[in-house]
């Protein structure tokens, strides 16, 4: 029996980087589906058999996993919608761990955690659905994100960090030990975060007048 090839979603910079961390795992990438790419009559795309937007779904089989390669912005949730439509028609997203990251052996990951090279996991660390923890991005013990966060290339969660669903995590951020960020929080790059974010709150700089220790 063939094992079923995977079906990547997006044709952008992250969709490369997806589709690249399928196979370095060890997927076989079949075909691609964009909206975006309709226009041009194609019929492949670097290699990929070509469905057609979203609708091209429509007649594959359900055996074959999903790749979201839709990225996340600050205050962009098409992936998360994208990702929640096609778990509703019962379509499957893999988690994927780079074989060049570090995940402790208790880490629990939900579908389509995004795990890429260098990146760091260390023990009791949950990681929500659609999150993606980009290169060299670092969770110590126990820290646990929402759904669809994006932790991006860098950035640091020091022990005991929450995050609420759709956190942005900017390149280079770090995260003191213990610290809570609200839902839809962003973090801006190279900021130090010593105090708790607000829900929807920006943060940057040196972020708090104290650490928790």
């Amino acid at each position: 029996m063939t094992t079923p090839g995977a079906i990547l979603l997006g044709s952008g910079g992250h969709a490369r980087v997806v589709r690249h961390l399928a196979r370095a795992c060890g997927m076989r990438v079949d075909a691609l589906c964009d909206p975006g790419l309709m226009q041009e009559g194609l019929s492949t795309w670097e290699g990929l058999t070509f469905l057609g937007g979203d609708e091209g779904l429509e007649g594959e089989d359900r055996a074959n996993p999903l790749l979201n390669g839709v990225g996340i912005l600050p205050g962009n949730q098409a992936r998360a919608r994208l990702q929640d439509k096609l778990t509703a028609a019962g379509w499957g997203f893999p988690a994927l761990t780079h074989p060049a990251a570090w995940v402790a052996d208790n880490v629990d990951m939900d579908a389509g955690v995004q795990i890429m090279a260098g990146a760091v996991v260390q023990p009791g660390c949950q990681i929500g659905e659609g999150t993606i923890l980009n290169t060299k991005a670092s969770l110590d013990h126990d820290s646990r994100t929402g759904r669809f966060c994006h932790i991006a290339p860098g950035a640091t969660l020091c022990g005991g960090v929450t995050l609420g669903d759709h956190v942005f995590v900017g390149a280079g951020a770090t995260i003191v030990q213990g610290i809570t960020i609200g839902q839809g929080a962003v973090i801006a790059a190279g900021a130090v975060i010593v105090q708790d974010v607000a829900k929807g709150e920006t943060a940057f700089g040196r972020y708090g007048a104290r650490t928790k220790l």
